[in-house]
């Protein structure tokens, strides 16, 4: 009977204590809950999830700790998470309190069971705080990988059944991380999420410059695909990773890819005008409807996300005769516009061109005058329209070391390695390529015995003038013991960071042995370079061929930046000649992605034969065709077979082309391929060519250096050998008329430069010193110098000199 009575009571103490407690969650549920730990102890049986500290000496770092915790107490609440500070009573002594190491860790728990410890330095911030909790919570239903392979076992296992949300984020815990775990929360059971934090994952499904980004989000639409051959289709969020822009992505790829309507445009609304993207129409007619309904498939895949694209039959509506797409953006009150587009390019381009990025705020800040005079569309200089567009973007300039005159030599004569930039603040070029060398910063931040600096020619012009820079910008590596580098490549990031690294070695590198040799042939001696440098270049000499070696030391110091160089000239140089099958004195040219090595004779060459020989043998057999590369594949002077495909290269067509090659059908020629993925202006060529943009894959023949004329090999035939050999042989007999010649006229800008001397001159109060002739104006310099120096007169002798003047 007493026994019973006591557990009545005890029962009725905790069910006390468990209302309580709820009531004081439920009155500060925003607020970190402070309870002993008797109290928490004795409400961990209902079962409800919470993140506990257990709390003994607050020391600095705890209460900076707890202040975040604090924080998020509140949106974890919004989760079914309580925030729990637990008091730790001296000499108490328990699991969780009275050891020292578990003042530094957090809990999680699900009623009395422990689901997660986290040490405190991972929730460093109320992001990591929450990002942390949530993870733990859905660790089941979010899978975390680490290879392609992984992923790709996901992706089979998800086909027909669910989509896919592959996220990658630089870190976990970061806000990044956090809005992608507060999506998972809401949408875990409707897609199959996946995370990962390796770069390396994400540049092998194709993604640029991982490095440069915090976070990603791809979906990909499995649902549909039944086929277990058949990858399933992504598409990327562009716009920075937050819980607004996840969902609102979310919600897009849950609509129809394409609708097909039969009513007025005007009535018709869909989500995507809601969330502020335009309506494409694209018109169909029935006797073209299957052509029409191909395109529309098309432009839906590629705009996914940027805007609704409708199938619209025009059969009984009053529409324009000769519009064949409506485009009705989402601002009330504009007009729709009926318009006239060739291609499903053409309509790729009207939406990415013309759609602004949704919650750019930076937009809002444009004055009036500002937005009155700013047309992008007529901007005759590419470079100072970007410029113009990035002017708000914050650069970490702090990794930048600005020297000035009294700085400058000491910087140089007491670092090791000194990369400096020479610009000037107010020409356009030197300040795009500055975000570029603050990338290379960004990626090289850390690195011992390498300092980034700049000088701004505008202001240190004498320092410029003795380093004899005439152009701007211009960069200049500094080594101890050695004669600056200079910088003669593409002004973007990728080849400058390429650049910087293989001048961390001095080329050409002295090889002393045999097995050193051999190592530095399969890219074990510089294994860590040669991604930058897919071609070693290794000299063989014997020890009395001084002259040789001198002109390929010369040589190798010239290419310093753009190819790994060496020589070897011991007394057994003739091993490897030998092993090679070479005459020296030779060139060993290892190809690293091949894995083979060409050997090359090499005798009566001077340094600047010795680098054309090297160059021309780096620009492969049937290379790809960028912006970048174009310029070295005109100096040969030869007509440019080109191929244009719209993507990758397939071994199909590889092999077609390499079989004529063997064959020595086209060594008159020069046959490559251009990506117009990768190397979009390849459209606008295309366009140039055929006035429309053509069926892909398309193979054209182009001679710049005789007669300027095009060919293209017809768009019916297939592209084999066979076909392109007998096509090739009809250009050569006159039976094939050129598709276009194109004008020999010199090229120029569309418009003419800015006068900057006469803006300049705008700016001068007194006009009539723009007018002074060269003498006067020398002699008015002077006078201003002796002004300048008596500077200590009276407010009213300063006067009457500026009269004066």
């Amino acid at each position: 009977m007493m026994s019973s009575r006591l557990n009545i009571w005890i029962h009725s103490i905790s069910f006390i204590l468990i209302c309580v407690f709820y009531k004081s969650i439920a009155i500060n549920k925003n607020t970190l809950m402070e309870l002993s730990l008797q109290e928490y102890f004795s409400i961990l049986q209902t079962g409800k999830t919470s993140l506990v500290y257990f709390s003994q000496d607050v020391s600095l770092d705890i209460t900076v700790f707890l202040e975040e915790l604090r924080k998020a107490a509140g949106p974890l609440h919004n989760y079914g998470i309580t925030v729990v500070k637990v008091n730790c009573a001296k000499g108490e002594v328990s699991r969780y309190c009275g050891k020292e190491n578990n003042l530094t860790k957090a809990y999680l728990f699900r009623g009395n069971i422990l689901l997660r410890e986290f040490p405190t330095d991972a929730l460093f911030d109320v992001n990591a705080i929450i990002a942390n909790a949530l993870f733990a919570l859905l660790f089941n239903e979010i899978k975390y990988i680490t290879s392609v392979e992984d992923f790709e076992n996901i992706e089979n296992a998800m086909k027909g059944k669910t989509n896919i949300a592959l996220i990658y984020v630089r870190a976990i815990g970061t806000p990044e991380h956090r809005a992608v775990m507060e999506t998972a929360f809401v949408h875990g059971n409707t897609y199959q999420f996946v995370l990962t934090t390796e770069a390396a994952l994400l540049e092998g499904m194709g993604a640029a410059n991982s490095d440069m980004i915090s976070g990603s989000f791809f979906f990909f639409h499995c649902k549909l695909v039944l086929d277990l051959t058949q990858k399933c289709q992504k598409t990327l969020l562009e716009q920075p990773l937050t819980v607004l822009n996840i969902h609102r992505f979310l919600k897009l790829m849950d609509a129809p890819l394409l609708t097909e309507i039969t009513e007025d445009p005007e009535k018709v609304s869909t989500i995507h005008l809601q969330l502020g993207l335009p309506l494409i129409f694209i018109i169909s007619q029935q006797n073209t409807y299957e052509a029409d309904k191909k395109i529309a498939e098309i432009v839906a895949w590629r705009l996914l996300g940027k805007a609704g694209i409708i199938l619209l039959d025009s059969s009984d509506l009053n529409i324009p005769a000769h519009a064949n797409v409506i485009i009705k953006r989402p601002k009330a009150g504009i007009p729709i516009d009926y318009l006239v587009l060739h291609d499903a390019n053409s309509i790729i381009s009207l939406v990415e061109n013309n759609t602004p990025v949704q919650n750019n705020e930076a937009a809002k800040e444009y004055e009036e005058d500002e937005m009155e005079t700013l047309n992008l569309d007529i901007q005759d200089d590419q470079v100072v329209g970007t410029v113009y567009r990035d002017r708000k973007r914050n650069l970490p300039l702090e990794l930048i070391i600005e020297l000035t005159e009294e700085t400058f030599n000491s910087i140089i004569m007491n670092t090791s390695s000194s990369i400096i930039l020479f610009y000037t603040n107010w020409e356009a070029v030197s300040l795009a390529f500055l975000q570029s060398y603050v990338d290379v910063a960004v990626k090289l931040k850390g690195v011992s015995n390498m300092l980034f600096t700049s000088i701004n020619c505008g202001d240190w012009s004498n320092v410029c003038t003795k380093q004899n820079i005439t152009e701007y910008p211009i960069v200049k590596i500094f080594k101890e013991g050695e004669k600056p580098v200079i910088y003669t490549g593409i002004l973007g990031a990728e080849y400058l960071l390429k650049f910087i690294r293989l001048n961390r070695i001095s080329c050409p590198v002295k090889i002393v042995t045999i097995e050193e040799a051999e190592k530095y042939l399969n890219g074990e001696l510089y294994k860590e370079l040669t991604s930058y440098s897919s071609v070693s270049v290794l000299a063989i000499f014997s020890s009395n061929m001084t002259e040789e070696k001198e002109n390929f030391i010369e040589a190798g110091n010239s290419l310093k930046g753009f190819v790994i160089t060496g020589f070897y000239s011991e007394d057994d140089a003739l091993i490897l000649s030998k092993k090679y099958a070479v005459t020296l004195p030779a060139l060993l040219l290892a190809k690293h992605k091949e894995k083979k090595i060409d050997s090359i004779l090499l005798s009566n060459s001077d340094a600047k034969n010795i680098v054309q020989i090297i160059k021309s043998t780096m620009l492969g057999i049937f290379p790809e065709i960028t912006v970048e590369n174009l310029p070295l594949y005109l100096k040969l002077k030869k007509p440019l077979l080109i191929l244009f495909k719209d993507g990758n290269l397939n071994h199909k067509d590889e092999k077609e082309m390499l079989t004529l090659l063997k064959q020595k059908h086209l060594e008159t020629l020069i046959p490559c391929w251009l990506n117009l993925k990768t190397t979009p202006v390849g459209k606008g060529i295309l366009k140039a060519y055929f006035k429309h943009l053509p069926p892909l894959p398309v193979l054209v023949l182009v001679d710049l250096h005789s007669q300027g004329q095009v060919a293209s090999f017809p768009l019916d035939q297939t592209i084999n050998e066979k076909n392109i050999l007998l096509w090739l042989q009809r250009l050569e007999g006159g039976l094939e008329s050129p598709l276009i010649t194109l004008s020999d006229e010199e090229w120029k800008p569309p418009l003419p430069a800015y006068n900057f001397l006469s803006r300049m001159d705008a700016t001068v109060p007194y006009r009539e010193i723009a007018q002074f002739p060269t003498e006067n104006m020398i002699k008015c310099a002077k006078v201003s110098d002796l002004q300048q120096q008596n500077k200590g007169l009276s407010e009213d002798n300063s006067a009457i000199r500026k009269e004066a003047t």
